[in-house]
Parts: C-alpha cells; sequence; structure tokens
C-alpha cells in the first residue's frame, strides 16, 4: 500500500491501480492521507513551497491523521527553510555526497591508521 501511495499514478501498473482504488474507496482515512500525500510530493517534485502554507494548514485540520498533523506542526517549525527548499532550485546534494564519501573512508579505517593517512586518503581520492 505504502508504495503504490508513494508511487505517481501514472507510474502505477493498471492491476495496482485499481486495487488501490477500491482500497482507498473503502477507507475514507487513507484516501485522505493518500491525497495530502500526493499534494506533498507533487510541491517537492514540482517546486511549489508557495503552496505549503495552505497544505499544511489543511494537514493540521485533518483530525483523523494525528500522524500527519504531527508532520505538519514540525515543518511549521522552520518555515521559511522548508519553504525555501521546496520553492528554489539550489540543494546541498554535493556537499552531502563528499561528506558521504568522507564518513565512508573514515569508517573503513577506523582502529587502524591515524589521522594524517586518513588526511592523504581523502585528499587523494
Amino acid at each position: 500500500m505504502t508504495r503504490w501511495i508513494l508511487t505517481h499514478p501514472d507510474a502505477l501498473i493498471e492491476s495496482h491501480r485499481i486495487q488501490l482504488k477500491a482500497v482507498l474507496a473503502n477507507c475514507p482515512e487513507l484516501d485522505a492521507l493518500a491525497k495530502h500525500v500526493r499534494t506533498f510530493a507533487y510541491m517537492v517534485t514540482d517546486l511549489h513551497g508557495d503552496q505549503l502554507p495552505e497544505w499544511i494548514e489543511s494537514a493540521r485540520t485533518a483530525t483523523d491523521l494525528p500522524s500527519l498533523s504531527r508532520f505538519a506542526q514540525h515543518l511549521e517549525r522552520d518555515l521559511d527553510a522548508v519553504v525555501a527548499g521546496l520553492t528554489l532550485p539550489w540543494n546541498s546534494g554535493v556537499v552531502e555526497g563528499h561528506v558521504n564519501r568522507i564518513k565512508m573512508l573514515k569508517r573503513q579505517m577506523f582502529g587502524r591508521a591515524g589521522f594524517e593517512l586518513l588526511r592523504k586518503r581523502v585528499l587523494l581520492a
């Protein structure tokens, strides 16, 4: 179910689309959750952060979905940063990739060598 809800409807095969439609028709809470998830995914993929305040308000008013309401409440804590992240085309993906690579090298060398060898491996890799 989670995979079906998180997958774009056009990317689902016909049998899964029919099964998902049947399940959502029988469970109003899951149907409401699926609508919120798809709206949020649209904002993330198409960079429509300007719609986030309305989404947060609709998610907070969903009393039958307490987890979604808490998620929306946490997004509100740093609303400006989240809106910027969902609006601007820049991201820190390259930096995060380098940090991940350095951490992997550090884990590989744990307990085997000192800082100087780690430094050389990071600079040469």
